[in-house]
């Protein structure tokens, strides 16, 4: 990741952005010592753990193991790719992206187009909002307030109408100075060339209620419209655009980014459903673009929360996106639960009958137990026929499931059908076993890096050595890369002592876990003198040295009982006398 930037350049851009004034624009810190000390953002907690050293511009937290950079700080509270916390700070910092990457014509170009492009779809939500509250917002204003919607939440969600007009916004942004090319790109206005060779152009949304597609950075990419009146489709989307990918995006991920410890993300088909949900109190909701959910969209859920739960409508066609919703999520190892909303309401229409009160205790039941559920809907089970057909459709089901639940499962198919529970085990033991049968394991959600310190005394001291050589103050010649044990401590060592510095290490990390023992490691608190560091560090090696002697001596006792040749016997002997004096 960082390697798309030059190593000195990110230097520069993490020595200009102070890390405790951006941590404390999410974080209230105190300084206590060396140190500044807070909340942890990315877990729960009372007692402050979270620590910020200004000095090694490196924050790291004693309890969820969270640990890092400004960069990846950014990068984890924003939910953001690192390249875009990169330019989020140079923005910050008042920093020119390096030089190979704005020297290049054809990348302006595209950037250049991409900002038009999201200033054009930013003035448009503008104008939807503001026209929202004009006498020819009069009919979409109505229908929001028959669905119940305060000031509050359309403000929040920027909410908007477009007029029963044909040209009002491509007029309104051609005058701003765009041009016709510009909004049919961003799919705001449809161009056509008529005979003879002249142009037409008129807004793609009219006479609808407007519900603009914000992304995570806050960026107005797309438009959904609902019609007010007969025209079709009653839902109206953005087509894909150089700024907007249905596929690749969710409805409110402007909201969801900035939801914190969230357990679960609840994914509904419609935007009504979302603005409703949020309005009643319910965090963490958001919905698909038009589209049955993607591979892509399930990856970017998986960022926000462990698991999933499909909110969808209780008509057959909701149940089908379901079912559809639930391979998908499982194919990405991704935990799904299904809220069971009943008589057929959707979340918006239950929420509005029941209230967060009722919606809080939806059951949320298992895949497994859904799919049964479904299952059963289209049998007799009176009838034998029926019972049969509920064990053959169930045993796939029940095949795929561990231990545990395959057990809940099978008493719960006995007890409907009748049929003995050695009898349903017998049809799984005959189902046939394909690498497809077997779930994804389900994907490990870690908010943040895990990282245990070293249990021996001698990885202590080879972490601990680390963290005084990061510190730059003690003579790199006093360690040695056999002092190191694992590969991962030797890249470390190797990397200090050749100038890379600490924060590039961390960020260079292979994985969360890395990263956050990188930073355990190189943020070891620092003596008062120098002369007190490198007192330390003898110390350290000291001890290094004689664990890995000691180690050597009792390989040597082995080899001695394995009956060596007399001048290997008499070479391992004289090798023993020298470590043994080495250790006293």
């Amino acid at each position: 990741m960082a390697s798309r930037f030059p190593s000195a350049w990110l230097d520069e851009l993490r020595a200009r952005s102070d890390i405790v004034q951006v941590i404390s624009a999410y974080v209230p810190l105190k300084k206590s010592g060396r140190k500044y000390w807070g909340l942890c953002p990315f877990h729960g907690e009372k007692t402050a753990s979270f620590s910020v050293d200004a000095e090694q511009q490196l924050y790291y937290c004693f309890g969820c193991k969270a640990g890092g950079t400004v960069i990846t700080f950014v990068r984890d509270i924003e939910h953001c790719s690192f390249g875009e916390a990169v330019e989020t700070l140079a923005d910050r910092a008042h920093m020119p992206l390096p030089q190979q990457r704005i020297s290049d014509e054809e990348y302006e170009k595209r950037q250049t187009r991409r900002r038009r492009l999201l200033e054009a779809n930013r003035l448009a939500a503008v104008f939807y909002n503001e026209a929202l509250y004009k006498p020819e917002g009069a009919a979409a204003l109505a229908y929001l307030r028959k669905r119940g919607l305060s000031d509050g939440v359309i403000r929040k969600f920027g909410l908007g109408a477009a007029p029963d007009d044909w040209t009002a916004l491509t007029d309104r942004l051609q005058a701003q100075g765009f041009t016709l090319e510009e909004l049919s790109s961003a799919g705001l206005s449809i161009v056509r060339t008529e005979e003879g060779g002249k142009t037409r152009a008129f807004d793609m949304f009219r006479n609808r209620a407007m519900f603009p597609i914000i992304d995570a950075e806050k960026n107005v990419i797309a438009f959904g419209g609902r019609s007010l009146g007969k025209q079709q489709p009653k839902y109206l989307n953005t087509s894909d655009s150089p700024v907007f990918n249905k596929r690749k995006g969710l409805y409110a991920a402007n909201l969801l980014r900035r939801q914190r410890h969230l357990d679960r993300v609840i994914l509904v088909e419609g935007y009504m459903d979302v603005v409703s949900l949020t309005q009643f109190g319910v965090e963490g909701v958001c919905a698909t673009l038009g589209t049955a959910l993607t591979e892509e969209q399930t990856r970017l859920l998986s960022h926000y929360a462990p698991q999933v739960y499909l909110g969808y409508d209780g008509d057959s066609a909701g149940q089908h996106a379901i079912l559809r919703g639930l391979d998908i999520l499982e194919s990405q190892g991704v935990p799904a639960r299904v809220l069971d909303f009943p008589d057929g309401l959707d979340p918006d229409e239950f929420i509005r009958r029941d209230g967060l009160e009722g919606f809080n205790k939806l059951p949320a039941v298992s895949p497994a137990e859904y799919r049964l559920r479904r299952l059963k809907e289209g049998l007799d089970l009176s009838t034998d026929d029926g019972k049969l057909a509920y064990i053959r459709g169930a045993v796939p089901i029940l095949g795929k499931l561990d231990p545990a639940e395959r057990e809940l499962n099978i008493r719960r198919l006995a007890m409907e059908t009748g049929f003995p529970r050695e009898i349903i085990l017998e049809s799984l033991d005959a189902l046939p076993t394909r690498p497809s049968d077997k779930p994804k394991p389900a994907r490990p959600f870690v908010r943040r890096g895990a990282s245990d310190p070293p249990e021996s005394d001698s990885a202590k001291a080879q972490e601990m050595l680390l963290g005084l050589l990061a510190s730059g103050q003690i003579p790199k010649d006093l360690v040695e890369e056999k002092d190191f044990e694992e590969d991962e401590l030797k890249s470390l060592y190797s990397g200090l002592v050749s100038g890379v510095s600490p924060a590039s290490l961390i960020d260079d990390a292979p994985d969360e876990a890395s990263r956050s023992r990188y930073t355990r490691i190189l943020m070891f608190p620092q003596a008062e003198s120098t002369d007190e560091m490198i007192v330390m560090a003898n110390d350290c090696v000291s001890r290094i040295r004689k664990s890995r002697y000691e180690q050597r001596l009792k390989e040597i006792t082995a080899l001695l009982g394995a009956q060596p040749t007399p001048e290997e016997r008499a070479n391992l002997l004289r090798e023993a006398q020298e470590l043994t004096r080495l250790t006293r």
